[in-house]
């Protein structure tokens, strides 16, 4: 009978080799095999192990931790670093110490980005791409240094905003510029929710660069009535449609055109398409709910598309 971290290390194979990762052991190196190569208890100096060492293009680029399933995993992020400051001068590598690094389950996986201005781990759905974690290494795809910066990025204008409009979108900013992941806005009907939403949406973009935007709504008919709030506003300092700036998709299939800046989902199409494994990749999300309380299990599997 498998042992826990026997079985946990067959789920962690399962889920490097479904995001294209080549699993290697130790014994039998073979660095050019592939763009992505995970290499098994590979060794470190003061005779520690990796449970996985992270290669990409040749390069150590993080580690990934094993536990058993039902382990705590939020204390193991000190350990996670320790190994990616241990590297052996043998292997090639991106940068010391290593920028990233994974503690998995097999069932719960957290990630740290040590580029962040703040490294923090939090959960993900399942592992990066090996091309996704080389560009991460690029400055320009620190998404979180970009928000670090948000707040004092331009003035905002105020002329067709109201006092608690403009409050909420400077909080929201903040929150984000201290690497606060989640954050809420909580508004009274008929307060202009959305309006404030496509207003921010259009800050992270034009300002902070994100690449996509997921818009979630718990309805189809407020997808209908956001797609016409986004097609309605006139981006403050350009007179200009945000849709004549960037490309708004209200999803209808699992067919995601991959131009769209912003993408309107309703949670149950968004649920089922990561269930069916159409994955995508998302660097905001912002969810409009109306107070309801079935978001829960849709954030759960929504954690991998927000990176």
């Amino acid at each position: 009978m498998q042992s826990p971290e026997e079985l946990a290390r067959e789920k962690i194979d399962k889920l490097l080799t479904e995001c294209g990762w080549i699993i290697q052991n130790r014994s039998a190196i073979n660095l050019s095999a592939g763009r992505g190569i995970a290499i098994r208890e590979a060794l470190l100096k003061n005779r520690d192990e990796a449970d996985y060492l992270l290669f990409v293009g040749g390069k150590a680029i993080g580690t990934v931790e094993a536990k058993p399933e039902g382990y705590t995993l939020t204390g193991v992020e000190e350990q996670s670093g320790k190994y990616g400051k241990g590297l052996l001068d043998i292997y090639p590598k991106w940068c010391e110490p290593l920028p990233f690094a994974y503690e998995s389950t097999g069932t719960e996986t957290r990630f740290t980005n040590r580029l962040d201005p703040t490294p923090t781990s939090r959960n993900v759905f399942a592992f990066h791409k090996p091309e996704t974690l080389l560009a991460y290494l690029e400055p320009e795809q620190q998404l979180n240094t970009r928000l670090a910066n948000l707040p004092t990025a331009d003035q905002m204008p105020e002329s067709n905003l109201w006092s608690v409009q403009i409050e909420a979108i400077r909080n929201l900013e903040k929150s984000l510029a201290a690497n606060k992941r989640r954050a809420l806005i909580q508004m009274a009907t008929g307060s202009g929710k959305t309006y404030t939403a496509v207003n921010f949406v259009y800050r992270l973009i034009k300002l902070a660069g994100a690449r996509r935007v997921l818009f979630l709504v718990d309805r189809g008919n407020l997808g209908d009535q956001t797609l016409k709030e986004f097609q309605q506003f006139v981006t403050p300092d350009d007179g200009r449609k945000f849709t004549e700036l960037y490309n708004v998709q209200h999803l209808q299939s699992a067919q995601l055109d991959r131009v769209n800046r912003v993408c309107i989902s309703t949670i149950q199409r968004l649920y089922s398409m990561l269930r069916e494994l159409v994955f995508i990749s998302f660097k905001m999300y912002t969810a409009s709910c109306d107070q309801r309380a079935e978001t829960g299990s849709a954030l759960c599997a929504f954690n991998e598309a927000c990176g």
